[in-house]
């Protein structure tokens, strides 16, 4: 299996530079990833020294400016040409590195990497993929917060490049692909859902399911959930909202009065249960549709989230997602 190098945005997000180059230190001690890290070089050699890794397996490449997630992307993107992120766009650009990882502002990233990298040719719209856990596992959902205006044809668009990511990726044979709706049935839905509907189910190479309830999704009734920018943050913000107010209600329940006891005994199967529902056993979410990857890690990831980007990283590249898009267009 060849290996490619992986830059990383060693500022972006709230917990850098410190669990950024961490993360990045474990990718290459347990599978052997190549890593370029971008940023404040003296800052990132201090923080190397703390760790023991193969000093051939990272790269440290300097920037001297940050972009906060205060900015206005377009305008952070236009002024700072030598902050991390611009700076590791560019060497993806340049075919110094096969993919970027960054924790930083979701705007500033998605409005460099479309400026920068570019779309596929035929792409309309990048779009933002997030998997969201199941009772089966997970659900691939596209666009979750990249385009919150759309058309039907970005619709289609996203469900194609959907389908090859979580068949390749994920490793799903087939995998069902839903559009958001109100309703399972044909009629109901607003003018963009019901227009999209009619495309999806003439579209050849996709295995086009019809439409899914919001309430279904978590019980896994289709491996790809399709719908615009604007309905899937909402979704991905309600799952993540509601999954950790449902753990501290059971946490809180369970660990009062006579039920302290059967808490001991049930905190295994409660830290599996976490587990299923953690962000960072993923890594980040991939904007599709680029001519090259970039994953968008939560602004809170810390070591094993960014770890798991890497590495969701090296089998998007070794499986040539961005041909097989391109293909499946």
């Amino acid at each position: 299996m060849k290996k490619t190098k992986i830059a990383v945005d060693a500022m972006g997000g709230d917990n850098a530079p410190h669990e950024i180059i961490k993360g990045a230190v474990e990718a290459v001690n347990e599978f052997g990833a190549s890593i370029v890290l971008v940023g404040i070089e003296q800052t990132i050699e201090e923080e190397l020294k703390k760790y023991k890794f193969d000093k051939t397996k990272i790269e440290v490449v300097n920037s001297t400016e940050i972009i906060g997630t205060d900015e206005v992307p377009t305008t952070a993107i236009r002024r700072k040409k030598d902050s991390s992120m611009v700076v590791g766009l560019n060497l993806v650009k340049n075919g110094n590195a096969a993919a970027f990882v960054s924790a930083g502002s979701t705007g500033a990233l998605l409005t460099g990497s479309t400026v920068i990298i570019g779309r596929i040719k035929g792409i309309e719209r990048p779009a933002l993929g997030t998997c969201l856990p199941t009772t089966k596992g997970f659900t691939f959902l596209l666009d979750s917060g990249a385009n919150v205006d759309c058309k039907p044809n970005y619709l289609v668009q996203f469900a194609k490049m959907a389908s090859v990511y979580v068949e390749n990726v994920m490793d799903v044979k087939n995998p069902k692909v839903a559009i958001v709706n109100i309703g399972a049935e044909k009629e109901k839905g607003n003018a963009l859902v019901k227009e999209t509907h009619e495309l999806l189910e003439v579209v050849d190479g996709i295995n086009f399911t019809g439409n899914i309830e919001a309430r279904e999704i978590p019980f896994g009734e289709a491996d790809v959930v399709v719908c615009d920018g604007f309905v899937g943050n909402t979704i991905l913000k309600l799952s993540e909202g509601l999954s950790l107010a449902l753990l501290g209600i059971i946490k809180e329940e369970i660990t009062q009065g006579a039920y302290k006891l059967a808490a001991v005994a049930l905190k295994k199967p409660f830290k599996n249960i976490k587990k299923r529902f953690d962000a960072e056993e993923v890594g980040g979410a991939p904007f599709l549709g680029l001519k090259s990857l970039v994953v968008k890690a939560h602004g809170s990831s810390k070591a094993k989230g960014i770890k798991n980007a890497i590495k969701q990283c090296e089998i998007f590249v070794e499986n040539d997602i961005v041909l097989k898009i391109q293909e499946k267009l």
